[in-house]
C-alpha cells in the first residue's frame, strides 16, 4: 500500500472552532449524488470556504458501502497526503520560532550519524526535503524497507529514526537540489527534523502547533473509527469492499508526516482558511506563508505541500492544488488566494475522477455567481 497523489490541473484557537459563516452554509448535497452514482462511490463530501468562513457545504452518500449509515458533517475523512501541506506548515511555525532553518541540513540535524550518512544526504536541506528535491525514493521497498516499517513496534518517532537512517546510508536516487522525485520519506525525515529540534513527536506537535490553536478537535492520525462498530466512514478498496481500522487500513506511522492526518471536513477548512488572505488566525509569518506556496525551480511547479497552478481564469490567476490518497480515501484541495476562497472534496473511495468532477461542480455552483 502507497500514498498516492495524483494532482488534476485540468477544465484558531478555540475562538476560532469554527468556520461556519453567520448564516448557514448553502447546502451543495444534491450536486454530490450524480457524482457519487456515476463513478459508484459508496460517499463524499465538499465545502467551500470564502474569507475565512464555510459557504458552501455537502455531504451525500454512506460511510460503509452494503450498510445504511449516512454520512454526517462532523464525520472523519482520510486526508492522505494532503498532511504535506500541514507538515510544511508546521516546519514554518519552527522556522518563525526560530527552531528551525530552510536551509538547515540532516548532516547539521542529526551529527550523531555522520557515519552512516552519506555525504550527498548530509548537504541536504529542509526546503529541499519539503518540494522533493533531496534526492529521497520515490519508494520503501529497498531491503525490505517497507516491511520492516509496516512491523516496526516501537514508537512513531523511532520508526522515523529507522527510516533516516536506512535511507540515508544509501545513494540517493538522484543528485540533491535538482530533480523532483515525489518522496513520501523525504517529508518523513523532514517530520525527523521537527521530532530533533523540538524534543517531541510529530504527532504531539501537530496537535500543540496546529491542530489546537485552530480548533481542529476531530482531528487525529491514521484510519478513522473502531472496527467495532460503523460510528465512521471506512476507507474502500478499488473493488469497492470496505477495509476495517487497524494496521492494514493505513501506512506505516514512520511515514505519518507525509500522509496519515484524518479529520472532518469542517476542520480541513479552518486549516485551508489558515492558508488565505483573511486568516482569523497567523500561525506564520506572511513571508514564511509566501515561502511556503512558492515553488521550487523547475518543474513540476511544487511549493512545499502545494503545487502551483497558474493561469486558472475561475481563479483569477494562480490556484494551489494538492491531492491524497492511501489508496482507500481520496482527497482534494484547491487553494484560491485571489478569491480568498478554497475547495475542499473528500471521498471514501480512492477515485481522482470523481473528486475533480466534484470541484468543477463546485467551481460551477460557487465561482460564477
Amino acid at each position: 500500500m502507497k500514498t498516492i497523489s495524483a494532482v488534476i490541473l485540468a477544465s484558531l484557537s478555540l475562538a476560532f472552532s469554527s468556520v461556519r459563516a453567520a448564516s448557514p452554509p448553502k447546502d451543495v448535497s444534491s450536486l454530490l449524488g450524480p457524482i457519487i452514482q456515476k463513478n459508484d462511490l459508496p460517499g463524499m463530501a465538499a465545502v467551500v470556504v470564502r474569507k475565512g468562513e464555510i459557504v458552501a457545504l455537502g455531504i451525500a452518500g454512506v460511510r460503509t458501502r452494503g450498510r445504511g449509515d449516512k454520512l454526517a458533517a462532523n464525520d472523519l475523512f482520510h486526508l492522505g497526503s494532503d498532511t504535506k501541506a500541514m507538515t510544511a506548515f508546521l516546519c514554518g511555525i519552527l522556522v518563525d520560532e526560530g527552531k528551525l532553518k530552510w536551509t538547515q541540513t540532516l548532516g547539521e540535524t542529526f551529527p550523531e550519524l555522520k557515519k552512516s550518512m552519506r555525504p550527498e544526504y548530509q548537504a541536504v536541506t529542509l526546503e529541499q526535503l519539503l518540494t522533493h528535491r533531496g534526492g529521497a525514493p520515490g519508494a520503501l521497498e529497498k531491503d525490505e524497507l517497507w516491511g520492516r516499517l509496516r512491523q516496526h513496534q516501537g514508537s512513531a518517532t523511532s520508526a522515523r529514526r529507522l527510516l533516516l537512517k536506512e535511507v540515508t546510508s544509501k545513494p540517493p536516487e538522484a543528485a540533491p537540489g535538482g530533480k523532483y522525485i515525489y518522496s513520501n520519506a523525504g517529508y518523513a525525515m523532514a517530520g525527523h527534523m521537527a521530532e530533533k529540534v523540538t524534543g517531541k513527536s510529530w504527532e504531539d506537535l501537530m496537535r500543540e502547533k496546529i491542530f489546537r490553536p485552530l480548533g481542529m478537535t476531530s482531528a487525529g492520525f491514521g484510519a478513522p473509527g473502531s472496527a467495532a462498530k460503523n460510528d465512521q466512514p471506512r476507507g474502500h478498496k478499488a473493488d469497492g469492499s470496505p477495509v476495517e481500522p487497524g494496521p492494514e487500513a493505513d501506512n506505516p506511522a514512520a511515514i505519518g508526516p507525509a500522509g496519515t492526518v484524518h479529520c472532518s471536513i469542517e476542520d480541513w477548512a479552518k486549516f485551508a482558511a489558515a492558508q488565505l488572505p483573511s486568516a482569523k488566525i497567523k500561525l506564520v509569518k506572511p513571508a514564511t506563508l509566501e515561502k511556503l506556496h512558492t515553488p521550487a525551480a523547475g518543474e513540476p511547479k511544487y511549493a512545499m505541500g502545494w503545487i502551483i497552478a497558474d493561469g486558472q481564469p475561475w481563479a483569477g490567476g494562480r490556484a494551489l492544488t494538492h491531492n491524497g490518497s492511501n489508496t482507500m480515501w481520496m482527497v482534494t484541495a484547491w487553494l484560491v488566494p485571489a478569491k480568498d476562497s478554497a475547495i475542499l472534496v473528500t471521498c471514501n473511495q480512492a477515485n481522482a475522477k470523481a473528486c475533480n468532477d466534484a470541484v468543477l461542480t463546485m467551481i460551477a455552483d460557487c465561482f460564477n455567481e
